[in-house]
């Protein structure tokens, strides 16, 4: 039956006239679907015409995305072996469509797009309606109304080569207008509408909270720093699903006063509200109230002489979510310091808020953020291991005078970077200088592996590789009351594309340290020496061969193809040089029409 079927279509395209080929649909979201068509058309149907019309036509199926047929959303969550925007074990990563720590049937419901490479791409082949009366096709079928009103039957085809991800869209000088007016919106919205609200969260929606001693209705903050200063502003809302840290200053002119008055500092004014589950709870608040619970007990700011004690430096939200069924629990911890009152005083504050799945273990989060599932991404983190322990690779990062900091720059992956400091020395042993440089250029603890992908697994070894690392040579500086230390680090980083054309993925295949040095006089007391650190990612990718032109023709005779001749020469010697001339130029043209055929 499905050969039959099969065999149907194929003489249906070949019965179609030029003027009414079947066209691949560009874009079957310019089309809109009939209300009676909007579903999988049932099997065994068959054609409306009967007539014979010469004329082959032939079809290529084009790539559109999984929401174009009509203005219905299509959904194929499930069917994506990898997901290469999966980036937060046991946490739902914003607008990756695949990430199955997100619980979602249909993801489109939530986010407002779906991540390149989370959905697979689909593939029309569209037709005049008035053309079909009953369709064989066992693969899925619709009808839209294209932009001039004509009805177009539409079969999706199940094409192994173009399924695989969705392509992103291209923006130049020309469509981005177009884009930015036809997907674009106001700058500026009310965070809350007239209308009823949703029936649950959507990406980035604020989170609502209920304050039972006021009764009153507010949202979930996340102070963040403004201004030059970085001033915290208290009135930053926290966006579900966002998981982000901010950090903000506090200025006080009577910490005396403050310390114990001021809500910003007692970590009871962060956690003596609910959390709404979903943003409808609003009508029935008794069931849908999350508390806020504290992993462990804060004390209260207390004044004790010229100390204000028990000061919140950092707030954690932990946030644990269900898809659509919204918010599930919500705990939060506190770091607490002790200030010195004096005029003028000012702290830093960090707000963290972390969203994860509900009910996941924790075991899936401690292995880190991952860089690419597999493949690296650019411009996330190069990850390194030194013995069990994962972490990124960094850099150099001086101070506003240019000394070295203690914090350093991460190396992103693709990214060429320079960085560069001064390091103050205090003269000791030539060999305690060598080591706290070399701990200075290279970072603590020192990188020894380096991911090959960037979801690579501490616990498999085989999914890293070794850094090779050259350090001074001692021996080639001749200098008898010298010390050789080294003054740059040169990370260079090998990396190539593996797998299908269509889906590369980035993978690091290997890496080195390199190091210069230079000596210094062991008379020098104290020195400053200028350090440097560069790191530089080389393409190796070797690109597959192109494909090769139309093969050449191959002539072949007949086996009897020279025959006449052999009859002429068989003669006699008389016959045969009467003969020789014409049979000469027949040979040259032959050999010359042949050469023209295969050039």
């Amino acid at each position: 039956m499905f050969t039959s079927q099969l065999a149907l279509l194929q003489v249906f395209f070949l019965m179609v006239p030029e003027e009414v080929r079947p066209q691949p649909s560009p874009s079957p979201s310019g089309a809109v679907s009939t209300q009676s068509d909007l579903g999988p058309r049932t099997q065994g149907e068959t054609l409306q015409s009967s007539s014979e019309v010469p004329g082959v036509s032939t079809v290529s199926p084009t790539v559109v995305t999984p929401s174009a047929p009509g203005n219905r959303t299509v959904d194929l969550f499930p069917v994506l072996p990898i997901c290469v925007c999966d980036l937060t074990p046991g946490a739902c990563d914003m607008n990756c469509c695949c990430d199955r720590d997100c619980y979602l049937l249909h993801p489109r419901t939530v986010f407002s797009f779906c991540l390149p490479g989370s959905v697979r791409s689909l593939s029309w082949v569209c037709v005049d309606n008035s053309l079909i009366f009953r369709s064989n096709s066992p693969f899925p079928s619709r009808v839209f109304m294209d932009s001039n009103g004509i009805k177009q039957f539409c079969v999706h085809v199940n094409n192994s080569k173009l399924t695989y991800f969705q392509k992103l869209q291209k923006v130049n000088a020309t469509s981005f207008q177009a884009l930015a007016t036809e997907f674009g919106g106001e700058s500026f919205t009310s965070t809350f509408q007239t209308q009823s609200p949703p029936p649950f969260y959507r990406a980035g929606d604020p989170i609502l909270t209920y304050f039972p001693k006021w009764s009153v209705i507010g949202l979930l903050r996340q102070p963040a720093g403004v201004g030059a200063g970085g001033l915290c502003a208290e009135s930053n809302p926290a966006g579900f699903l966002e998981s982000k840290s901010t950090t903000c200053a506090r200025f006080f002119k009577n910490l005396a006063d403050s310390c114990t008055l001021d809500p910003t500092l007692n970590a009871a004014s962060y956690h003596n509200f609910t959390v709404l589950k979903v943003p409808r709870g609003l009508s029935d608040l008794q069931n849908t109230k999350v508390p806020v619970t504290p992993v462990s007990q804060a004390d209260s700011p207390l004044l004790s002489g010229n100390t204000c004690q028990n000061v919140v430096s950092q707030v954690i939200y932990e946030i644990e979510t269900n898809g659509t069924f919204g918010i599930q629990k919500v705990s939060i911890s506190f770091v607490q310091t002790n200030l010195t009152v004096e005029p003028g005083t000012s702290f830093q504050q960090h707000f963290i808020i972390h969203f994860r799945a509900f009910q996941q273990s924790t075991a899936a989060s401690l292995t880190g953020f991952r860089s690419g599932n597999p493949g690296y991404i650019a411009e996330k983190p190069l990850l390194a291991l030194t013995g069990d322990r994962r972490h990124s690779m960094t850099l150099l990062q001086s101070e506003g005078d240019g000394t070295c900091s203690i914090k350093r720059h991460e190396v992103q992956f693709g990214v060429n970077a320079i960085s560069g400091c001064k390091l103050r020395l205090k003269r000791v042993d030539c060999s305690h200088l060598q080591q706290e440089i070399y701990q200075t250029l290279h970072g603590s603890p020192r990188p020894e592996h380096v991911a090959i992908f960037g979801n690579a697994d501490p616990a498999q070894k085989g999914e890293w590789t070794r850094i090779l690392s050259r350090n001074c040579s001692v021996s080639a500086v001749h200098c008898t009351s010298c010390c050789v230390i080294p003054v740059s680090l040169e990370i260079q980083i090998l990396w190539a594309y593996v797998g299908l054309q269509s889906n590369p993925q980035a993978h690091v295949s290997g890496a080195r340290f390199l190091y210069h040095c230079q000596p210094i006089q062991d008379s020098q007391q104290e020195t400053e020496v200028p350090l440097t650190t560069v790191v530089t990612f080389v393409d190796i990718t070797q690109k597959p061969e192109p494909p090769r032109g139309q093969p050449r023709m191959d002539w072949k005779l007949p086996f009897d193809f020279f025959f006449p001749f052999k009859m002429v020469f068989s003669r006699g010697v008389d016959s045969q040089k009467g003969s020789v001339s014409p049979i000469l130029i027949l040979c040259l043209l032959l050999l010359g029409v042949l050469n023209l055929e295969t050039k």
